[in-house]
């Protein structure tokens, strides 16, 4: 199970690289065991098939010495045929030479030790009768003695009318030695040849995993990239192989419906945020009417022609109507400006100045402004640029308790990659962290009045102008806005 673990956690490229390694380490080692065997078996079948030819000269010559003889192809002969020839034959052969009766007996030896005078062991029975029973009237007898074989073949020996005379053996030593050097040559060079196609083949193995990985690479990147939020780019390769070009196919067709599926839920929600939209001006428009009704309701009941305090009474009526009013206008403007945006007036404009002179309007001794040049140039609607910082500062102040001693707004300009980031920082009360993600929505405020539009439009703003804006926040210490805008 860990091992099937540690497997899985291997990247594709490397399990396909080690998968093609052992597979040709297998068939490596196969290939090299058969080849050993096959040269093995080849090597003892030749030595076999030379043993075998060596015993056909012998029995050749020793027909051609009976041939030549002067004795009569007799049993009781052979002693006397092969007196002298023996050793002659044993010498030229290089080989042990013995000679039997047809019962067994030994009557002529290559061997010095033997004598035809000296008892010596004749062939076992069951040999004879093997010999003499086989169709080719010969026998091998094979025996291991302290690990060596020995191999003995017995054969008949006949006249010219083929009349059995004796018994032929041909005693040896198999000596594999000869064998055993040819398998350890074959070895070293076999070893040889299989080390520099192992070299080629983990060489081509991990050119070939990279290959066929490269494109699921690719495919695995674009993948990690995808999001709903952004435009998606397609995967253009054409790959060799068709599962991955399927693979590719899938990805791209994926990739188009989930552009239309984040176009669908752009489109709900921004369904959705005019509906809550619209019942939050709902809401904000009903607060001053039922004031307003009241105050009209209560004016139509207590009014009297003839009251001394009649016009201070109208007076009151009065400023309390216009102050409704006022709120309700309020809100029907901030929903203007949010809902339509007002067209742009690009002109060619030195940021840190028009930074600098939104700050004049502001009375608060505690806001101080900085920037590391006198001069950004950028193409941007005047009014709008104002606003953002107007409404970003405006914000910060609200941040800051009014029964906090020290105060500190600072209002930074900085040229940054091709950008220009105005960051204005208060070390006010911080936002919580359960309202962050919710701090750009519309209609969504900390405060106990307005809307909360004012970060919602100009966040549109910023969107328009390609830009972006963030913040840094630390509930009880201060809160920092970056704006940054691209320098056209």
């Amino acid at each position: 199970m860990l091992n099937r673990f540690k497997m899985s956690m291997l990247s594709l490229r490397i399990r396909i690289f080690l998968s093609m390694i052992v597979l040709i380490l297998i068939t490596s080692i196969l290939l090299a065991t058969i080849s050993v065997i096959q040269f093995q078996n080849e090597a003892k079948k030749y030595y076999q098939e030379r043993l075998d030819r060596k015993e056909e000269a012998v029995k050749e010559h020793i027909n051609y010495v009976l041939s030549n003889s002067t004795y009569p192809l007799t049993e009781r002969n052979l002693p006397y045929i092969f007196k002298d020839k023996i050793h002659e034959l044993s010498d030229i052969h290089n080989i042990e030479i013995n000679i039997y009766s047809l019962d067994g007996k030994l009557l002529k030896s290559s061997k010095a030790s033997f004598s035809v005078d000296k008892v010596a062991p004749p062939i076992p029975k069951y040999i004879v009768k093997l010999v003499q029973s086989s169709i080719e009237k010969r026998y091998v007898d094979i025996k291991n003695i302290d690990g060596v074989k020995n191999r003995s073949s017995y054969s008949e020996i006949k006249d010219d009318k083929f009349k059995p005379l004796g018994i032929l053996n041909l005693p040896y030593v198999e000596d594999d030695s000869f064998y055993q050097d040819e398998i350890q040559d074959f070895l070293v060079r076999l070893s040889q040849v299989y080390f520099f196609m192992l070299i080629v083949a983990f060489t081509l193995a991990y050119f070939l995993s990279s290959y066929i990985t490269k494109s699921l690479k690719t495919i695995s990147d674009k993948i990690n990239e995808t999001s709903l939020d952004q435009k998606n780019e397609k995967i253009v390769i054409e790959a060799n192989s068709r599962e991955i070009n399927s693979l590719i196919k899938a990805y791209n067709a994926m990739v188009d419906k989930l552009e239309e599926s984040a176009t669908m839920l752009a489109q709900s929600e921004r369904e959705q945020a005019w509906r809550e939209m619209a019942k939050q001006v709902a809401h904000e428009i009903k607060n001053p009417l039922t004031p307003m009704r009241l105050t009209v309701q209560s004016f139509q009941r207590k009014f009297d022609p003839e009251d001394p305090y009649l016009k201070q009474k109208l007076n009151d009526y009065t400023k309390t109507l216009i102050q409704q009013i006022d709120t309700m206008s309020s809100v029907a403007s901030a929903f203007s400006n949010f809902a339509s945006m007002p067209a742009q007036q690009n002109e060619t404009l030195n940021v840190v100045e028009v930074v600098e002179f939104s700050l004049d309007i502001f009375n608060e001794e505690y806001i101080h402004f900085e920037s590391d040049k006198k001069e950004i140039i950028t193409i941007m609607d005047r009014t709008q640029l104002i606003r953002i910082i107007t409404n970003l500062v405006k914000n910060a102040i609200q941040a800051i308790p009014e029964e906090q001693e020290q105060k500190s707004i600072i209002v930074a300009v900085k040229e940054l990659d091709n950008n220009v980031n105005i960051t204005v920082n208060d070390n006010g009360v911080g936002i919580e962290s359960e309202y962050i993600e919710h701090i750009f929505e519309p209609k969504f405020t900390t405060k106990t009045s307005g809307m909360g539009l004012g970060l919602g439009i100009i966040k549109n703003i910023i969107e328009n102008y390609k830009g972006t804006i963030t913040f840094e926040t630390e509930y009880g210490k201060g809160t920092t806005f970056i704006v940054s805008l691209p320098i056209i």
